[in-house]
């Protein structure tokens, strides 16, 4: 069975409402690091091999772009 125990620094109210969203998102930042990631440019000579399967494409193709 798992435990359900829930411990929080400060009362938290289960039954808030939208208003209550902000303070409870700024309680919780803290405990979530953010990793530093560095992310490279793909030279267009790595990417190869790309398929799309006939009938994605035919589906992409048939849709309509933005409403016309």
């Amino acid at each position: 069975m798992t435990n359900l125990k829930v411990h929080a620094p400060v009362p938290v109210d289960l039954e808030g409402d939208l208003a209550s969203l902000p303070g409870d998102g700024a309680r919780m930042a803290p405990h979530w690091a953010v990793p530093r990631i560095v992310s490279r440019p793909v030279s267009p000579a790595l990417i190869h091999g790309v398929s799309v399967p006939l009938a994605s494409a035919r589906l992409l193709d048939a849709m309509s772009d933005y409403g016309d």
